[in-house]
């Protein structure tokens, strides 16, 4: 028998049960349990024969997401006599620890939002009526959680409120007969555990006490009543016990603070084990957490020591989860040790990593060299929330800071752009930059040690906050108004928090602390102001560089279109003339149109730089966008670069650090740093010896300034990517400052990539060097300095690096750089390990091999000597050129198609077919797949009739005008056998009146354009745009002149009059305001089917199952290639998955979570032909949706002139004299 076993088990004869697993996603699991004999028997009638009937039994036949079951078998099968001991020889996944990695699901990119409160008593007075309120603030939030599939598991609920004393003191009395010291003099906690191993944990964790001189009172079985809780919950439901220790020799408050805080992290660390459940809820000496997967209502009847009369409290932290995935776990239910966190953290891996590399540089005289065993600091496979509490837990008991101090440092307020902050409190905050990054995202932090408790809001504001003191000195906090019943004659305060701001109840000192006095309280604790004094500038580095003799203007190598080193970095004519003029000349990135329909970077024939492997992530959902230009006082691109101190004893030495205003510096500024030994700072140009330069270096420069004809330059993409992880792993990266010197960058996309992969600042210089050159032979103003030109290019860098930063609802460049906001696609597993650690590469693909011999082909190119060396090549990547890059809507494929539409002509549909089909093998990655057939094809009788299918087909949101004005009643006529969607330019009235004329799926979106409620009744789909494939993470904007005044009466507007549609924060904070839109747009119109439209990207599929949860019917995922929006050339070429792995990742997800049946998914970007609505099908799509293809047949030739108004053909254009160019107008 062939058996390859997950699990095996001992059985008393020497006989060996196996766990055998048989799984298939696309059909159900079956499970068995079946025994291995032993090549001899003792007996005939031995315990052999009987160990193999009883297993036999225990057979499982369930689907695939149900291994929940598993340890139950076990358990039971352990009870048998003739079973004496499990022995765990390969991996195991357990109930608790979830799905693993699988598909196209990845567990890290689950996300959560949540519903948080408190309820303190100022004076810090026990009341059994807080616990009481506690369970009513709580369960009022349970629309802010959600359910699993079963509907009775919640996503996790619980509460942390100060350690009973009296009923623990009571009950251990009486049921072990031990007596507890007084309140503050012991700690306690709640463990998870696992029934089979909970013993040996239990003992590993008592000898680790005895080494720190602590002593174990007490273990006891936490009492719970499971009666209520779903099936998904009890199946991982953990053994609960709680542990009560003490010290041997007394000790100062704040010393026993840190021996429990160093017992709870030593044993997290040390004994988890594979196939052994241990967490440790919290370990304090003031306060106890009760949490489970629960919902808010359950909690209080799962935990019966919460409805005790006894159980009195001074504080109550509550907090109701909702995960977008029905895979939350007791683990991850919040409150945690210190905090509660209601949002989401958008640059964690970048937090995490640099947390890492600080080990290397963390010191504290109190721990010595025990301090290492408290690494690392972030524990393994926890969620944003649960990295944020272990770091500020840490930086309270090693740091030398409050917990309101340790808050601030790590969600500073916006600081750098206000200029009504006092100046003491804008120092602090300089000076606490220079110590951490923010840990940036939408975020309403809630925290507590026991003594203090408060909450603060992120710079941004991103999450609601309400707050109540009454008259009886009790203060409510809580994420939404209504959840606590208060008479308004009782309440003396009531008011919110504001962006940045923090709220605060110091329960020792009996008192509420407001934002201002707290803040200039910690701002004025240290001489911070004098401290920054000693910070280093670029203006004192330029100084030094000239007091030295040296020059002030660098000289520049000579450029121009003929210059060798242009094909050598990928440069083309487009580069120039469509990305880096503009920039110079207008301060901005130009725009662009009609999406992106050229071949992904792996599967171009051009040799594409390493940056294009590279696509941005952006926010949709479950974390809002932010708007960079009307929200510009959050914004800022100020950072400091160099050594880092010990951010554990706070001192002036950390503010020596250069501090630049922007990471775009000139060729002179990286001249200055070169040479530099200002202040015994060194800089050296390294590639292999960075840890060796980094003991003895303040600056490491990355260059490829001495590539030429003997030297083919290897990407300094890549070699900053091999450095930064390299100096993480030896902790050796807080160190050194890592500036790249690079002719390979030279758009926003290859800024922000290597600012996300760790560098600190950036030097363009061929970008400049050639603006430079193009200046002097007339291309650019002559009129311009090199000194202007760099500013120009800056400011236009800048203004692109902020916009990429906001669709992630990123604030701060310090938090964004090595934070990986990218996806890569098509890079394989051994570039990644190398380079760039933790960034998702789900196709595999180009190896380090493959980019070396792209290197080759580029130096090949730009040094070969050949006739056509002396023009720079254009390989078609923004506009179809002959011989160039394929695209997608080539001309033959339009003519074709056009020809076939209008005149009916099959043969010219045939010739569409095969152009498309070939552009499509070059292009997508549907073009890579090879449909299997039958040998014989099944009878037309038995296939779904074209009249049906046709019912699955939308035709997406166009220029306002095809929908309103012009379209001739064939093509109307054409749209109604499918359905039409407004777009989010609403609809005029006296078309959606019109039952035959109607759109009939109507578009929300942010701007709210024509929304009324005639409008969304007027209606079969509701569809609530949260992203847009052109532009995913941006709003929309319609320029004056583009709004008419049809299109003004139609969105309620003023002709002439911009109008903009933000991004998706204006109404949607989280998953749990989406849900709620979800069902006022019900509410609005009962029959309509509710939509919710997404971009493809990672994660994507996680998303997707929290919109599923939050009651909506039907999912649109786009693909980036789509979309008529405006854009800039960032966005649409950088942004976004192609549809196919977002439809697949999101099929998958929502099986994997019991959720596919509530849903109606459809693929919408570039389906062109039959062969790509069965690849969608196949990949999860149940309907598909046309956009750009019915645009070409209405007479769009592709010119890309959408944004500009001058749409040739009439139809992406207001302009009356171009739409009599339409096809439509001529018709008529």
């Amino acid at each position: 028998m062939n058996i390859s076993p997950w699990a095996s088990f001992e059985v008393d004869n020497g006989g060996i049960c196996a766990f055998w697993k048989y799984s298939d996603l696309t059909t159900n699991a079956r499970f068995e349990m079946v025994l291995l004999p032993p090549y001899t028997e003792k007996s005939e009638t031995g315990s052999m024969v009987e160990s193999r009937t009883l297993i036999t039994q225990f057979r499982v036949s369930t689907a695939f997401s149900n291994l929940n079951y598993i340890p139950n078998i076990i358990h039971n099968i352990m009870q048998h006599e003739h079973v004496a001991d499990i022995v765990l020889n390969m991996p195991f996944k357990h109930a608790w620890q979830g799905p693993p990695k699988q598909g196209l699901y990845d567990p890290q990119f689950e996300k959560e939002a949540c519903g948080v409160g408190f309820i303190a008593a100022i004076d810090g007075r026990r009341n059994r009526k807080i616990v009481r309120d506690a369970q009513r603030l709580a369960i009022s939030m349970n629309h802010r959680g959600a359910c699993a599939c079963d509907n009775d598991t919640g996503d996790g609920a619980g509460v942390l409120t100060a350690i009973p004393h009296d009923l623990y003191y009571a009950k251990l009395k009486d049921e072990q007969n031990v007596q507890l010291p007084a309140f503050g003099q012991y700690a306690t906690g709640i463990f998870f555990l696992d029934k089979l191993h909970h013993q040996e944990s239990e003992n590993k964790f008592a000898a680790l006490a005895e080494e720190l001189d602590v002593s174990v009172l007490a273990w006891r079985t936490v009492p719970t009543n499971n009666s209520s809780i779903g099936a998904v919950a009890k199946n991982s439901e953990p053994f609960m016990r709680q542990v009560f220790v003490t010290v041997k020799t007394p000790v100062p408050d704040e010393e026993l603070d840190r021996l429990f805080f160093v017992l709870r992290k030593r044993a997290s660390h040390i004994i988890p084990a594979p196939g052994k459940r241990f967490y440790i809820c919290s370990l304090s000496r003031r306060t106890v957490v009760y949490k489970g997967q629960l919902t808010s209502d359950q909690l209080w009847v799962y935990f019966p020591d919460l409805l005790d009369p006894m159980y009195d409290t001074y504080l109550a932290l509550v907090h109701t989860r909702f995960s977008t995935n029905t895979f939350p776990s007791w683990e991850r239910a919040h409150p945690l040790r210190i905090l509660a966190h209601n949002g989401e953290i958008n640059t964690l891996r970048g937090n995490v990593n640099f947390v890492k590399a600080r080990e290397g540089v963390m010191k504290n005289e109190d721990f010595g060299d025990k301090l290492k065993s408290l690494y690392p600091v972030v524990e393994p496979n926890l969620s944003d929330s649960g990295s944020a509490d272990c770091v500020l837990e840490f930086l309270v008991h090693a740091g030398n800071r409050s917990l309101p101090e340790a808050v601030m440092t790590m969600i500073p307020e916006a600081w750098q752009n206000d200029p009504t902050m006092p100046e003491e409190k804008r120092d602090y905050y300089h000076w606490a930059a220079c110590t951490m990054e923010p840990w940036d995202g939408p975020a309403l932090v809630s925290f507590t040690d026991g003594r203090f408790i408060g909450a603060t809001l992120d710079r941004n504001g991103l999450r609601p906050s309400r707050f109540y003191i009454t008259k009886d000195n009790i203060m409510v906090m809580a994420s939404e108004v209504g959840v606590y019943d208060v008479d308004p004659a009782d309440v003396i305060l009531k008011s919110r928090l504001k962006p940045g701001r923090m709220l605060l109840v110091d329960t020792q000192e009996k008192t509420v602390i407001q934002d201002v006095e707290l803040k200039m309280k910690i701002a004025k604790s240290r001489p911070h102001s004098e401290w920054l004094k000693e910070q280093i500038t670029m203006d004192e580095l330029r100084k030094a560089h000239l007091d030295a003799g040296r020059l002030a203007k660098p000289k520049y190598e000579p450029s121009g279109l003929s210059d060798k080193r242009l094909p050598l970095y990928g440069y083309s004519t487009e580069t120039i003339h469509i990305l880096l003029l503009p920039m110079i000349n207008n301060k901005k990135e130009a725009l662009g149109s009609m999406g992106n329909d050229i071949p992904l970077a792996c599967l171009s024939n051009f040799a594409p730089l390493l940056y294009e492997y590279f696509k941005q992530l952006f926010a949709q959902v479950t974390n809002p966008p932010i708007d960079p230009f009307r929200e510009k006082v959050v914004m800022s691109l100020q950072c400091p670069i160099g050594p880092e101190d010990n951010i554990l004893k706070p001192s002036s030495r950390q503010v020596h650090r250069l501090w630049l205003k922007h990471p775009v510096i000139s060729i002179a500024d990286l001249e200055v740093l070169k040479l530099t030994s200002h202040r015994q700072w060194k800089s050296h140009s390294i590639c292999d010896e960075a840890d060796e330069a980094s003991r003895k270096h303040q600056i490491i420069v990355l260059s490829d300034r001495l590539a030429g004809k003997d030297r083919v330059p290897i990407s300094c993409l890549l070699a900053l990517g091999l450095t930064h992880h390299h100096l993480i792993e030896t902790r050796s990266r807080m160190k050194v400052a890592l500036v790249v010197e690079t002719a390979e960058a030279r758009e926003v996309h290859h800024i922000c990539v290597l600012l996300g992969y760790g560098a600190d600042a950036i030097c363009p210089y061929l970008a400049l060097e050639l603006a430079s050159s193009l200046r002097d032979q007339g291309i650019l103003d002559t009129s311009l300095t090199d000194e202007a030109i760099y500013q120009n290019y800056a400011q236009a860098m800048l203004t692109g690096i902020s916009k990429v930063m906001a669709k992630m609802g990123i604030s701060t460049l310090q938090s964004y750089k090595g934070a990986q906001i990218f996806e890569a696609v098509g890079l394989a597993e051994d570039v990644i390990d190398k380079a760039f650690r933790g960034t998702p590469s789900r196709l595999g693909g180009v190896n380090l091999e493959w980019l070396a011999s792209e290197a080759f082909d580029r130096h090949q190119n730009a040094y070969r000597p050949a006739v056509d060396s002396f023009i720079l090549r254009d390989a078609g990547r923004y506009h179809w050129r002959a011989g160039g890059e394929k695209h997608l809507n080539e001309p033959a494929s339009i003519a074709a198609l056009q020809e076939s539409a209008v005149n009916k002509n099959k043969t010219a549909y045939e010739k569409f077919k095969e152009s498309t089909m070939e552009s499509i093998r070059h292009c997508m990655l549907r073009g890579r797949l090879e449909l299997r057939t039958l040998d014989q094809p099944l009878s037309l009788d038995e296939i779904e009739p074209a009249s049906e299918i046709v019912k699955k087909i939308c035709h997406w949101s166009h220029e306002f005008w095809i929908h309103q004005l012009g379209i001739s009643s064939d093509s109307c006529n054409c749209y109604e056998q499918s359905k039409s969607n407004t777009g989010e330019g609403g609809e005029d009235p006296e078309r959606y009146l019109d039952k035959e004329k109607r759109s009939a799926i109507k578009q929300v979106a942010s701007g709210r354009f024509g929304v009324t409620s005639s409008y969304l009744a007027h209606a079969d789909d509701l569809q609530i745009k949260m992203a847009q494939g052109a532009k995913p993470g941006e709003g929309g904007e319609l320029p004056g002149y583009k709004v008419s005044s049809e299109i003004a009466h139609t969105r309620h507007s003023v002709a002439g009059v911009g109008l903009i549609s933000p991004p998706p924060h204006h109404d949607i904070y989280s998953i749990e305001d989406l849900a709620e839109l979800i069902y006022d747009l019900k509410c609005a119109n009962p029959h309509a089917r509710i939509s919710v439209k997404l971009v493809s990207e990672v994660g994507v599929g996680v998303v997707a199952s929290g919109v599923a949860k939050g009651k909506a019917e039907h999912i649109v995922v786009s693909g980036h290639d789509g979309g008529t929006g405006a854009s800039s050339w960032t966005g649409i070429k950088n942004a976004g998955l192609p549809w196919e792995l977002g439809i697949a990742e999101t099929h998958q997800v929502l099986v994997l979570n019991n959720l596919r049946s509530r849903i109606v998914l459809q693929a919408d970007g570039n389906i062109r032909t039959g062969f790509d609505v069965v690849v969608a099908a196949l990949l999860g799509a149940d309907e598909v949706g046309f956009s750009t293809a019915p645009l070409i047949v209405m007479g769009c030739t592709m010119m890309r002139k959408c944004h500009l108004n001058t749409c040739p053909v009439g139809i992406a254009t207001q302009d009356p004299i171009l739409r009599k160019n339409s096809p439509a107008s001529q018709s008529t």
